[in-house]
């Protein structure tokens, strides 16, 4: 099962470490230009709110990569996620809002892409993306590793080739709509056959892409 989290506050109402994803939501909810993350325990998070925002965004490299997979250790083999896997995910900050994606691999918890962040989009609207393009990704450096989205909606609409979202295109996400119409696109021109599982968050807690902004 998950375990408890802690937030971390660097810009908003209030700064600080916070237990609950209902008393960190009350410092960001609302504020414009808010920074804050979440984190497997209180020491991890107390750590990063002394290092900064920034320093705690960076990648994770060496030993702790080596090691993060050893969580899923207590777990029976066919309980396990796939090690050699790249999981996806989104963020966005309102519905409508700022949205971004980001793809990592499982086993090591290397960051492989990062989007842009898009302006008036929807979580949905990134879960699809971040798929899409890890597909494309893929192909295009010759891979074939697994993927992993904790959204059944995005993995429908990556089956069907359409991204269904009641959004209207307008000037601020007219960016933004240009990338689902390549997306659209690219699941017309080309097959895969790269499969796509549902990231079983009850057993495995936050899928490793997660942005830890709730």
């Amino acid at each position: 099962m998950a375990k408890n989290k802690y937030y971390v506050v660097w810009k908003g109402r209030e700064i600080g470490v916070f237990s609950t994803w209902e008393s960190c939501k009350m410092q960001i909810e609302g504020f414009k230009g808010a920074q804050y993350k979440s984190f497997p325990d209180r020491a991890s998070a107390e750590n990063a709110f002394r290092a900064g925002y920034e320093a705690s965004c960076q990648q994770t490299t060496g030993k702790g990569q080596q090691e993060s997979f050893k969580q899923y250790e207590n777990l029976s083999e066919n309980q396990r996620p796939i090690g050699q896997s790249i999981a996806v995910d989104a963020a966005c900050s309102g519905n409508p809002g700022k949205m971004e994606f980001q793809g990592v691999f499982v086993e090591t918890n290397t960051h492989l892409f990062k989007s842009p962040v898009y302006e008036h989009g929807s979580n949905n609207i990134g879960e699809f993306l971040a798929i899409v393009y890890c597909l494309a990704w893929q192909k295009k450096n010759k891979l074939s590793y697994p993927i992993y989205s904790d959204s059944v909606n995005a993995q429908k609409w990556v089956r069907e080739g359409v991204c269904k979202t009641k959004i209207a295109e307008n000037d601020k996400n007219k960016p933004l709509f240009e990338v689902i119409r390549w997306a659209e696109k690219w699941l017309h021109e080309n097959s895969f056959r790269v499969p796509i599982y549902k990231w079983r968050t009850e057993i495995w807690g936050e899928i490793p892409a997660d942005f830890g902004r709730k």
